[in-house]
């Protein structure tokens, strides 16, 4: 279903994105892409459809990306109480197809970018029960992230 040898990232919540950019970076031989300050549209499946705030950065080095996170407070990004690895992020040509088959196979939506009934969207969070999260993100916005990954915008 997946294929793992398109994982092109790794998320990590953290509690100051600011600081968790000098602490790694540094020590890892990586600079940063520009930060990104969102209300990220979600779906959730306790909550419907709601913005949650959110920075966030990737390395510009790869080919597997570290991603940091600093979420809301109390959000699936929220890296106060529990910081460190949180997901691998996966290209996928077909999220929704993916998604809807993961989990039928048992494993549990977290978190879509649009609803199921709308067909999840560029993004998903799923996961097994043995309980790694996986994001699968539509590889139709690759090129964005290329772009931003060798200097220029997000966008």
């Amino acid at each position: 279903m997946i294929d793992y040898s398109k994982a092109y990232h790794h998320g990590v919540r953290v509690p100051d994105l600011d600081a968790a950019m000098a602490e790694i970076g540094g020590p890892l031989g990586l600079t940063w892409c520009e930060p990104q300050v969102r209300e990220q549209s979600v779906w959730l499946p306790d909550t419907g459809e709601t913005t949650i705030p959110l920075r966030f950065t990737y390395s510009m080095q790869g080919p597997q990306h570290v991603e940091l996170l600093e979420g809301a407070p109390g959000s699936i990004w929220d890296g106060r109480d529990v910081s460190g690895l949180h997901h691998i992020g996966v290209w996928s040509d077909d999220v929704g197809g993916e998604s809807a088959a993961l989990v039928a196979a048992g494993w549990t939506l977290r978190l879509a970018q649009r609803p199921p009934n709308e067909g999840y969207g560029a993004f998903t969070y799923v996961q097994p029960p043995s309980g790694l999260i996986v994001e699968l993100v539509w590889s139709g916005i690759r090129p964005m992230f290329e772009r931003w990954f060798a200097g220029g915008p997000l966008a």
